[in-house]
């Protein structure tokens, strides 16, 4: 649909037209990632990399040549999923058999959450600025991501964060970048700095699983209306509305938090149910597929619809916050994450994944491991430890803390 606001042309979006542009917006960005080495390596995700292009081409032409609206009532639906399949990761028995360093590597990532808030409360403040402000440049998109920056970013701005969308995604985005710039670095530091070496280096079976795992395949039986996808469909649209109705009473107790919440907890306890009686029978490879996709059609359009020109008067404090979170990161990662880690090779890999992603990802923290593997030999321990915890564990802990952050500051 076609209008005129003060005569510039204004084009609507319904939300089948939304949908189609996002998937071009998606396929154009995994092209520019393909062929730019540069953010292949630094992991960012092809959905970013084709959001923030439309953004950036929708801020030139904001006001001036062309507005663009866009539908995006699916967007929350998208995002519920996603977490929804994050909740089917979190197994108990799974964090048990992680030993000891997966529990500890847990509470210090958690314990950091609170040290980027303050730190980011602190230097807002002393812009004199929204303190909000420093927890989303703080655990909110730097543990959180990308996709927790934005699902968290509609409560910021009831809360008076103006254009927290904005504000979210490019903290996340340069967190991804310096995540994945200084994890190796650091990494090679400590193990050079200590004279430490991998105690499996002879073992080149074992570094090729850590620099080559083998890809996960995904078998349906389309035919089937029983089929694996079919039913994890059906598990996680239960998570989803038996967790709406929890959500739902906690905000009646007067608490702010996101909507996916109670879908993560009670996607959370069906794990562990079946964990013990094998009652649903849960395909995690298939719901770990159904959030791959949930994930990049919720950021593709969350980043579509960025307000850019929302973020000029904030850039300076966000700038400042952003670098000092940078500089606690890579000294807490290099002394208190090394040390309590053991340190010995082992601690000084995951040290280089600690920094991939607090700062930025997963998918950073194990391309700075492998980058320290490849070169000084394999780290098993590392390997199970940091995605164990950065891929699920550490979505709770952290939404529980962002969550206490806001009704604080709220």
């Amino acid at each position: 649909m076609n209008n005129l606001e003060n005569n510039i042309p204004t084009i609507e979006l319904d939300l089948i037209q939304t949908l189609a542009v996002a998937s071009v917006v998606f396929f154009i960005g995994m092209i520019i990632r393909k062929r730019i080495n540069f953010l292949e390596r630094l992991n960012i995700p092809s959905a970013v990399v084709g959001g923030l292009l439309f953004a950036a081409i929708n801020l030139v032409a904001h006001d001036r040549f062309l507005n663009v609206k866009l539908t995006t009532v699916a967007q929350p639906l998208f995002m519920v999923l996603f977490f929804t399949t994050i909740g089917m990761g979190a197994s108990l028995p799974l964090l048990k058999r992680g030993g000891m360093y997966v529990i500890i590597f847990l509470i210090m990532s958690t314990l950091f959450c609170f040290v980027q808030n303050f730190i980011g409360m602190g230097i807002a403040s002393a812009f004199n600025v929204n303190p909000l402000l420093g927890v989303i440049a703080g655990s909110v998109t730097l543990v959180g991501g990308p996709a927790t920056g934005l699902a968290f970013a509609p409560l910021f701005e009831k809360a008076g964060v103006v254009g927290a969308h904005t504000l979210a995604i490019t903290a996340a985005t340069f967190g991804i970048v310096c995540g994945g710039i200084l994890g190796g670095p650091a990494g090679t530091y400590l193990i050079r700095r200590y004279q430490i070496k991998s105690k499996g280096a002879g073992k080149s079976s074992e570094l090729q699983k850590e620099l080559n795992p083998e890809p996960q395949m995904v078998s349906i039986d389309a035919e089937r209306e029983d089929s694996n996808l079919m039913m994890s469909i059906v598990i996680a649209a239960a998570a989803m509305g038996l967790g709406s109705i929890v959500s739902f009473y906690i905000q009646s107790l007067g608490w702010t938090l996101p909507a996916y919440i109670g879908a993560m907890l009670i996607a959370s306890v069906l794990r562990n149910i079946d964990d013990k009686t094998k009652l649903f029978k849960i395909d995690y490879p298939v719901m770990e597929l159904l959030g791959t996709i949930s994930l990049n059609i919720f950021l593709v359009v969350a980043l579509m619809d960025l307000r850019l020109w929302e973020l000029v008067h904030l850039a300076i404090p966000l700038a400042a916050i952003l670098l000092f979170q940078v500089i606690a990161v890579f000294l807490f990662s290099i002394t208190i994450s090394f040390r309590m880690m053991g340190k010995d090779y082992e601690s000084a890999v995951m040290a280089s994944g600690f920094i991939g992603f607090v700062l930025g990802t997963t998918a950073n923290a194990m391309a700075n491991m492998k980058t320290l593997v490849g070169k000084f030999g394999p780290a098993p321990r590392a390997f199970l430890v940091v995605p164990m915890v950065g891929a699920f564990f550490i979505d709770f802990t952290n939404a529980i803390i962002i969550t206490l952050f806001l009704n604080w500051l709220s």
